[in-house]
């Protein structure tokens, strides 16, 4: 049986998303008027809400009432406000100019209120999970948004590092993307009161999905259209990030290849694009990083193997296969 496709999980998702767009957009509210500017901005700005949705599947995969539940409806808005935050403070890490085919929060305000308005996210994320009262809830949410924050830092320190290598490339992406799917699949297991070895199964399927998304998306940024990505193609180089396919292309390279590839990557030099493209698909970087993410996407799935078989769990695994087969 095919894996049910993004939309057909999207309008299984649909009345239980419905409410959280609302309570999103409720519990933004500040009295402050920039605050809700910038805030309404990058949340309304759409996007396919995965993470949330991912935290009501998982509810919904052990065996809970996810679409009437509004502890999941919380729990996924807190997820979404952490999303959001990381978002409005990478942009200004990066100076990306471009997210989701619109100008960036801080292109448009500055960099000081994307800054700020992210701090009032997390926190406001923090009052949100503090009124449910559940210690376990707390604790993994206040270690994800810890290991976040390293994880901004590592990145940090590989930037215009061309020794970066898989291994230093998987503990950021670890960090920065899987930790907080991870976290997102174990609440929902613990919201429907699931059994610890559920539990278990669910966060190594958040884990291991968030693994493979991002590397599926760090794909994206040599080989899609950037019409439909939603932001500028070479993005990563043009901020000296040496991501999977490139590692790839530095190590499997000749020499002199190789040595110049490496000047890119210190020098940040995306006007190199095409000699960079030109190199990683010599090296069969893009096949490579591809079958990476693919190994993640198998392995998340073998996770729901002892789950009960029900169109939540279905829809798990649906979003393994879209992870790795998206044009965007």
């Amino acid at each position: 049986m095919p894996s049910p496709s993004l939309s057909e999980i999207q309008a299984l998702a649909r009345e239980p998303m419905g409410a959280v767009d609302r309570l999103i957009r409720d519990r933004l509210a500040s009295d402050v008027v920039l605050i809700n500017q910038v805030a309404e901005y990058i949340v309304g700005a759409g996007g396919k809400r995965l993470r949330p949705m991912l935290l009501l599947l998982a509810a919904g995969a052990a065996g809970g009432p996810a679409a009437l539940d509004p502890r999941a409806h919380q729990l996924a808005a807190v997820v979404e406000f952490i999303h959001t935050a990381t978002l409005l403070h990478d942009d200004v890490v990066d100076e990306s100019d471009m997210r989701r085919g619109r100008r960036t929060a801080n292109s448009v305000w500055g960099n000081a209120a994307s800054v700020l308005v992210g701090d009032f996210l997390y926190s406001r994320s923090f009052q949100l999970m503090v009124e449910l009262q559940r210690m376990e809830v707390m604790q993994i949410l206040a270690d994800t948004t810890n290991r976040i924050a390293e994880g901004e830092v590592l990145q940090l320190l590989h930037i215009r590092n061309p020794d970066t290598d898989e291994a230093a490339y998987l503990r950021v992406i670890e960090r920065k993307t899987a930790v907080l799917f991870a976290a997102a699949t174990r609440l929902g297991g613990l919201l429907a009161d699931a059994s610890e070895a559920d539990c278990d199964a669910l966060e190594a399927f958040g884990l291991d999905l968030g693994y493979a998304f991002q590397i599926a998306d760090d794909v994206l940024d040599y080989a899609a259209d950037a019409d439909v990505l939603g932001k500028n193609l070479g993005d990563d180089l043009a901020e000296g990030k040496a991501t999977l396919p490139l590692i790839h292309a530095i190590a499997h390279s000749d020499a002199a290849t190789s040595a110049r590839l490496r000047d890119i990557v210190s020098a940040g030099d995306v006007d190199a694009l095409p000699e960079v493209v030109a190199a990683i698909r010599g090296t069969g970087g893009l096949d490579y990083s591809r079958a990476r993410a693919e190994a993640y996407a198998d392995r998340a799935e073998a996770s729901l193997k002892g789950l009960p078989a029900n169109p939540y769990t279905d829809a798990l695994r649906g979003l393994a296969r879209y992870a790795v087969n998206r044009d965007a």
